[in-house]
């Protein structure tokens, strides 16, 4: 989500200058002054679109950035029957979970709600390995679905039992 402010920073910086192109070229008055109304519906528009962005899942396909990651925890599974896939995906290093689709592959639903119902019987967790990849989760097959056991807690140190006084015993 950080990347947005820096996304609206750019475009701001951007339809300042075109702004100040707009203001400052030899043309006619209400030229102008239209040149500065868009530029100024531009940047609240831009603000609300890219807010409306947020809440929506992104296309696996469009997720290129993320194509070196080898794995992601599935958090939750959503299906649009004949439509999509919808999946929030914690990827590793990352607190926010993230929102993907891919598109409905019965085969691939079947065999997610199988890893997750298998999962949940067993304590753990569900990863989907490299879920990015260009070959997209359809044309991997049953490799990529694989559920990982929780991690071992420490053991603990040996307790030592407690040590009794014999008032009787006490000498002063």
């Amino acid at each position: 989500m950080d990347i947005i402010y820096y996304i609206f920073a750019a475009m701001t910086l951007t339809a300042f200058v075109l702004g100040a192109l707009a203001v400052w070229a030899p043309r006619r008055t209400w030229v102008r002054f239209v040149a500065v109304a868009a530029v100024s519906l531009f940047l609240p528009l831009a603000y609300v679109q890219l807010m409306e962005l947020l809440s929506r899942p992104k296309p696996m396909e469009y997720a290129w950035y993320e194509r070196t990651r080898d794995k992601a925890m599935v958090l939750g599974v959503d299906f649009d029957e004949g439509q999509a896939i919808y999946l929030w995906l914690r990827l590793p290093d990352e607190v926010a979970p993230r929102y993907y689709s891919i598109p409905w592959n019965p085969r691939f639903a079947e065999q997610l709600q199988d890893g997750l119902e298998d999962a949940v019987r067993r304590n753990s967790v569900l990863i989907i390995t490299n879920p990015f990849s260009r070959q997209g989760p359809e044309d991997l097959g049953d490799l990529n679905v694989e559920i990982q056991p929780p991690p071992q807690p420490p053991l603990k140190a040996p307790q030592v039992p407690p040590r009794i006084i014999d008032p009787r015993e006490f000498k002063i």
